[in-house]
């Protein structure tokens, strides 16, 4: 009998990336990047040393063989991922220690500053002329590295790996060859904080223009180690207002458009969903900050026929500084409030200011007189109003002085309404629940009645005026 035993034997791979643990490993923090302030290190292994104690000399002890530095791969590091390059003056060291301290420099060693790789030999330390001068202790050998602040303003940090291949020329120090990586994370970041946006409007003449409403949003900085595209959407697809009486409305939001002064940005309409407004990439450049200013438009006839009126119009913006491939975003909303205040104007053209009765003959007294001036008042109000008139006196006046005659013979209304209020005094509503309108143009009638015209009878032949006034009142 043969008994058999199945015995499965699984094979497990899992992808991992191959990073040589002898390569110097510099991450870069995104703070120092971002706000170009100097990076500096901790003391860093670059080397380590466990035989030796003392420099080599070529000549009895004399003569020293300095250590030296020299970049193999070329003149600057370069991007793991792409073609773009950092010059190898972007990164300065000096040593640190040697076992845990410096080494002694005798009479005659030094201890250079901060340099940079090069394709030539870079002494980093200047051992001293004797061999009796001094040496170092065994351990490890440590650097501090450096990234001046000029160098983040002048440069642009790309997300990814810059690489250079640098070799050493003692070879009890080991590793003989090395590489020195500077790891840049994918990162983004508002630099500008415009939360809010306050715009007011007080003059009627801005609704009387045939040009495009346009208010930026103050200039806008991104830093970024990544490729980038800005999108906006508005939070809701309304914008929300309170008159200046307190009653809630809303408008249309795609009556508002985004978009930036100059290219940056393409201009669309705004909508409750994201949209792309970069007219291209914005992608890394020296310095790691985009900029500019966007913009809202609304158009003469929207914003006569939708923002007229007195009051608040709020309405947010989602703001998103989003990477090209997706994988990274920093949000900014933005608060928008347009205020309207109230205003009204009533305007009688000169043509109109004159009103004429003329009692010449038995037929005028008799039957009256109605006199109609067409367009004779233009009214703007952006609140809800009723319309009024009164006289300054309550009798009409002779050369100055008052008379026995009523102001209240003359009746007046607006041509095509029923109402017609007698003169006094005391306002006299005449147009009731009017609307907000800008530059609506009124026809006002004027009459006498028969009655009225009759009284005027055995009255002393002369010129007889009064001033009419004409004033809103905001419901």
């Amino acid at each position: 009998m043969r008994i058999f035993f199945l015995v499965e034997i699984f094979i497990m791979l899992f992808g991992s990336s191959v990073m040589n643990a002898q390569d110097v490993y510099l991450s870069i923090p995104e703070n120092n990047i971002f706000n170009r302030t100097e990076f500096t290190s901790v003391p860093t292994r670059l080397m380590t040393n466990a035989n030796r104690t003392n420099w080599d000399y070529t000549f009895f002890g004399f003569l020293p063989t300095a250590p030296t530095f020299t970049s193999t791969s070329g003149p600057t590091f370069t991007h793991s991922s792409s073609l773009f390059t950092l010059p190898s003056s972007v990164l300065l060291w000096q040593l640190e220690s040697m076992g845990g301290q410096l080494p002694s420099t005798g009479l005659s060693g030094s201890l250079p500053g901060f340099q940079f790789f090069s394709t030539s030999s870079i002494k980093w330390f200047e051992p001293p002329s004797s061999s009796f001068g001094g040496g170092f202790s065994r351990g490890n050998i440590n650097f501090t590295f450096k990234i001046p602040a000029s160098q983040f303003t002048a440069n642009a940090f790309r997300a990814g790996n810059y690489s250079m291949d640098i070799t050493q020329n003692y070879n009890d120090f080991t590793p003989r060859n090395f590489k020195t990586i500077l790891v840049i994370s994918p990162s983004i970041r508002w630099v500008t904080t415009a939360l809010t946006k306050y715009i007011e409007i007080s003059s009627l003449n801005d609704y009387r223009s045939t040009s495009t409403r346009v208010w930026d949003l103050g200039n806008t900085e991104i830093a970024h180690t990544v490729d980038l595209n800005f999108w906006a959407k508005a939070a809701n697809n309304t914008v929300q207002f309170t008159s200046s009486k307190g009653v809630p409305g809303s408008r249309n939001i795609a009556s508002i458009k985004l978009g930036s002064n100059g290219s940056s940005l393409t201009t669309k309409a705004l909508s409750a969903n994201f949209q792309n407004f970069s007219t291209s990439n914005l992608n890394v450049v020296e310095g790691n900050r985009s900029s500019f200013i966007p913009e809202l438009y609304v158009s003469a006839d929207d914003f006569k026929n939708y923002f007229f009126e007195a009051g608040t119009y709020t309405f947010e913006l989602n703001l998103n500084a989003r990477s090209t491939d997706n994988s990274i975003n920093s949000l900014q909303n933005t608060a928008v409030q347009l205020k309207v205040l109230p205003r009204s104007e009533i305007t009688i053209p000169s043509s109109g200011r004159n009103v004429n009765f003329n009692f010449n003959t038995a037929g005028l007294y008799a039957n009256g007189q109605t006199q109609v001036i067409p367009n004779q008042i233009i009214l703007s109000n952006n609140e809800s109003f009723e319309l009024y008139v009164k006289s300054d006196e309550n009798y009409f006046k002779k050369g100055g002085l008052q008379t026995n005659i009523n102001s209240n013979i003359l009746q007046i209304g607006i041509d095509g309404s029923s109402v017609n209020a007698p003169l006094s005094k005391t306002p006299q509503k005449i147009l009731l629940d009017g609307t907000p309108v800008l530059d609506r143009q009124l026809s006002v009638k004027y009459t006498v009645s028969p009655a009225d015209a009759q009284s005027l009878v055995g009255k002393e032949n002369s010129t007889y005026s009064i001033n009419v006034y004409y004033s809103f009142t905001a419901i």
